[in-house]
């Protein structure tokens, strides 16, 4: 049988609702094939070179390329590896790491991450902020909050706050934050390489409940950002309402610019034009990764910022 019947008989409409989205074997076929297993080297621990010195002795490592201190690994399972138990380094699916690269985070600043939980991209930024200035860390759900923590403190990160607020809360802080990742809930359309059942009970309504959420967050992010500031977007999803949509939205309501992402990094074609809605060309600047451009889950990300602060 092949990957796209497979798909088609565990959840037809799943097909032919994607399927408008690109109708290739390829496509089908990286959708369900297994993920590779990826790490992030926690450097807040540890210097980059001794993790990698130490890996390459029982382990194959192979870069990702945008990003310095992420690998592919090929350990079966991380609880086996023990720099995964010391926090030395931490499992991280590779598109997951684009987000805090274009978020690009520096010592001192005020950052916002309002959809935090489990932590891989929150740790990812405290690295890159050198455990300097201040991290927000929000989740609503207190279960996954309990997550976030453990996996801070795993990591070894000092600069971060967690809290348990609707991120919609956030936008009463109106011009306070340098930089915002709005990593957003959603219906994990790109995950199913990871988790089959995000195929099996996927269903349209689930897609419209998101797209409203993240409509009500990325707005609330926008309005949290400083004048001059930077926003990033990002789903593991492929459902262009929950991506472009949103973002279109964002660029219809504000004063929102995008910017291009320079990365090496495959990426598909921005959706355009969708069930008779017309999106901006600026979307052209995001990143929608399908899980054939580059042998991951499907992702995608947004870089936006706002008019002001000196420019």
């Amino acid at each position: 049988m092949s990957a796209r019947d497979i798909v088609r008989e565990a959840n037809r409409r799943f097909y032919e609702r994607y399927s408008k989205l690109e109708d290739t074997n390829e496509f089908w076929e990286f959708l369900i094939k297994p993920l590779r297993q990826s790490i992030r080297i926690n450097t807040l621990k540890v210097p980059f070179e001794v993790v990698v010195e130490r890996l390459s002795e029982d382990y194959e490592l192979e870069q990702i390329p945008w990003v310095r201190e992420g690998f592919f690994i090929n350990a079966d399972n991380l609880v086996e590896v023990p720099e995964h138990g010391l926090g030395l380094i931490f499992g991280q699916e590779a598109s997951s790491m684009i987000p805090p690269v274009v978020l690009d985070p520096k010592p001192g600043e005020l950052v916002l991450d309002m959809a935090a939980a489990p932590g891989s991209k929150t740790g990812q930024m405290a690295q890159y902020m050198e455990n300097e200035g201040c991290i927000i860390a929000n989740d609503p759900q207190l279960d996954r909050a309990n997550v976030l923590i453990a996996n801070l403190n795993k990591m070894g990160v000092l600069n971060t706050i967690v809290t348990t607020r609707d991120g919609a809360h956030f936008a009463r802080y109106g011009s306070s934050f340098d930089r915002v990742l709005l990593d957003a809930p959603c219906s994990s359309a790109g995950m199913i390489r990871k988790r089959w059942n995000f195929l099996t009970a996927w269903r349209m309504k689930r897609v419209l409940r998101y797209m409203n959420i993240q409509k009500k967050l990325i707005l609330a992010a926008y309005r949290a950002l400083k004048p001059g500031g930077i926003l990033v977007y990002s789903t593991c999803t492929l459902d262009p309402l929950e991506n472009e949509e949103v973002v279109d939205y964002l660029l219809r309501k504000t004063d929102a610019r995008l910017e291009r992402i320079d990365l090496p990094v495959r990426t598909s074609e921005p959706v355009l034009e969708w069930e008779g809605r017309s999106y901006s060309s600026e979307l052209r600047k995001a990143l929608r990764i399908h899980p054939g451009d580059n042998d991951t889950e499907a992702f995608f990300v947004a870089k936006i910022t706002k008019p002001g602060g000196g420019e």
